[in-house]
């Protein structure tokens, strides 16, 4: 009997031995093992823009990327007058023209702004509801295109020579779709019956578009416009003189070079800033 307990209980202690998982290496080990939060802090993915660039009109889209969201919420909210415009997927505003989702995983969280202006212009924050809270700021530029006629208002010419007129657009993210060009508020086409007529456009960072057209005569006389899709009309006037020309039409082609010398220098700058980023 004495021999059957003690195989009995030998055969209790290996079976103890092999089912406990905290044995290693024939060693009890301690439970009180370091064990990582199943929950961790929400954080921001700092690759993210923090400077966006939209056209005047165009829909604005301002991205926050949030690792480890859990149970908190994000929001938007408007710096310059500290307003919250959203909170998860509710709007807190009476302005229509934003909303707000997130992909599927809850990730990215986008504010959408159609139809943006100059004045929506300045920081937006992205903010987590942790205690304390976090925040990524974007700042928004909206930008307004700007046209100019490069030469005076007041071109007179002789006839028989071309005229040549450039418009440029500046302060653009992108390049205007298109331009037109008119003649006393007739749209100008290269195929006209008239014949002469180029039309020259490079597109980049200042788009130029020049209008030619050549053997002038009074007819062609009038004003000119250039209509770039995304910026105001600008203007030039043309006469096409014959004979001898008075000294007073003369003086006034001269006083008209101040401002365009004003106006060539700005595109200049504009030339220069552009280029160099």
């Amino acid at each position: 009997n004495m021999i059957i307990i003690q195989v009995w209980l030998f055969f209790i202690s290996m079976t103890t031995f092999i089912a406990d998982p905290h044995v290693e290496d024939g060693k009890r080990v301690s439970q009180e093992k370091d064990e990582t939060s199943s929950s961790q802090d929400p954080t921001f993915d700092t690759n993210e823009y923090e400077n966006v660039t939209v056209l005047s009109g165009k829909t604005a889209y301002l991205h926050c990327t949030v690792n480890d969201l859990g149970d908190k919420t994000v929001s938007w909210i408007r710096l310059r007058d500290a307003h919250i415009l959203t909170s998860d997927q509710f709007i807190y505003t009476s302005d229509q023209r934003f909303q707000t989702f997130s992909s599927h995983d809850r990730r990215v969280w986008t504010l959408k702004m159609k139809y943006s202006m100059a004045r929506d212009s300045g920081w937006y924050e992205c903010q987590i509801s942790t205690e304390p809270i976090k925040s990524f700021a974007i700042y928004l530029s909206v930008v307004v295109p700007q046209a100019a006629m490069l030469g005076p208002n007041d071109l007179f010419m002789d006839s028989g020579s071309t005229i040549n007129l450039t418009c440029v657009v500046y302060d653009s993210p992108e390049p205007p779709e298109y331009i037109f060009w008119y003649h006393r508020n007739q749209v100008i086409s290269a195929d006209s019956l008239r014949g002469g007529i180029n039309i020259i456009e490079v597109k980049g960072n200042v788009t130029r578009s020049t209008l030619l057209v050549r053997n002038a005569k009074p007819l062609d006389s009038g004003t000119y416009s250039c209509s770039p899709s995304n910026s105001e009309e600008v203007y030039a006037k043309v006469h096409i003189l014959e004979g001898d020309q008075p000294a007073a039409m003369q003086t006034n082609f001269k006083s008209k070079l101040a401002p365009c010398t004003l106006v060539a220098a700005q595109i200049l700058v504009v030339n220069f800033l552009s280029s160099g980023t």
